[in-house]
C-alpha cells in the first residue's frame, strides 16, 4: 500500500510538471505572437499593459528543469531570457537602449526557474557552458537591432531544434553578414567577434560554421572582419 501511495504522488508531481512547463509554453507562445513581429517588439503596447508579461514570469519562477532533458531545458531558459530581457526594457521605458541601464546584463536579478539569475548567468552558465552550440547566438535576443531577430513564438521542446536552425540560418543570409566579393572579405556582426570560441570547434573557421547554414558559401580564401553592432533598441 504505502509503495502505492508513492507511486501515485510521484505520478501527480510528474503529471503536475507536465502541466506547469507546458502551460508556460503556451502562454509564452500567445505573447511572442501578440507583441513580436518582423523581429521587432511592441514595447509601448506591452508598457501600457504588462499584466501578461507579469503573469508569465511569475509562472516561470517555481518551474524547474533539470539538464537531463536538454530540449525543456534549454528551449524554457531561451524563453525565459527573452522574456527576461523584454521585462528589463519595460522596466526602464522608454529607454533607446538596453545599454542605457546600468547592470542590465550582469546585475538585474530575476526570479526564474526556483533561482535569483541575471541575463548573463542565463547565457553564459546555464546554456552556453552546459552545451556545446553555438546558435545560442541566434536565438538569446537581447533588446538591440545588432542581435538576431525575435521570432513571433515561443521554443518548443519538440521543435527546437528545427527553430534553432532556422534562426540561424535567418541571421547568416542576412543581416549579420555582409560580403564583398570583390575585395575578398566578410563582415559579421560583432557577436562571432565577441565569442569567436564558440564559432571555432574540431579544427574548423568561422567561416565554416558560416557556410553550414548559408546558401551562398563563402569562398575559405576570403577574410574575416566584424562591423559594429548596433545597440539601439530593437523596437516596433
Amino acid at each position: 500500500m504505502k509503495r502505492y501511495i508513492i507511486f501515485i504522488l510521484a505520478f501527480i508531481t510528474l503529471n503536475s510538471y507536465a502541466q506547469d512547463i507546458s502551460t508556460f509554453f503556451n502562454k509564452a507562445d500567445v505573447f511572442f505572437k501578440a507583441h513580436v513581429a518582423d523581429g521587432k517588439v511592441a514595447y509601448s503596447i506591452i508598457h501600457a499593459n504588462q499584466d501578461d508579461l507579469n503573469a508569465i514570469l511569475k509562472m516561470a519562477e517555481t518551474i524547474s528543469v533539470s539538464k537531463d532533458n536538454a530540449e525543456i531545458y534549454q528551449a524554457f531558459w531561451i524563453n525565459a531570457y527573452n522574456l527576461a530581457v523584454i521585462k528589463g526594457i519595460i522596466d526602464n521605458y522608454p529607454t533607446k537602449s538596453p545599454l542605457d541601464n546600468a547592470g542590465f546584463f550582469d546585475r538585474t536579478q530575476y526570479s526564474l526557474g526556483g533561482k535569483k539569475i541575471t541575463l548573463n548567468d542565463i547565457e553564459h552558465k546555464l546554456l552556453r557552458a552546459q552545451f556545446n552550440d553555438a546558435r545560442f547566438h541566434f536565438v538569446l535576443v537581447c533588446g538591440a537591432v545588432g542581435c538576431p531577430p525575435l521570432i513571433s513564438e515561443a521554443y518548443l521542446s519538440d521543435t527546437l531544434d528545427a527553430q534553432m536552425d532556422k534562426q540561424t540560418k535567418i541571421a547568416l543570409n542576412g543581416t549579420f553578414l555582409k560580403v564583398n566579393t570583390k575585395k575578398k572579405r566578410v563582415y559579421a556582426s560583432q557577436i562571432m567577434e565577441w565569442y569567436k570560441g564558440d564559432f571555432k570547434t574540431k579544427g574548423s573557421s568561422e567561416i565554416d560554421f558560416i557556410n553550414t547554414y548559408r546558401t551562398e558559401k563563402i569562398p575559405s580564401n576570403f577574410k574575416l572582419s566584424y562591423f559594429t553592432y548596433d545597440w539601439n533598441l530593437n523596437k516596433q
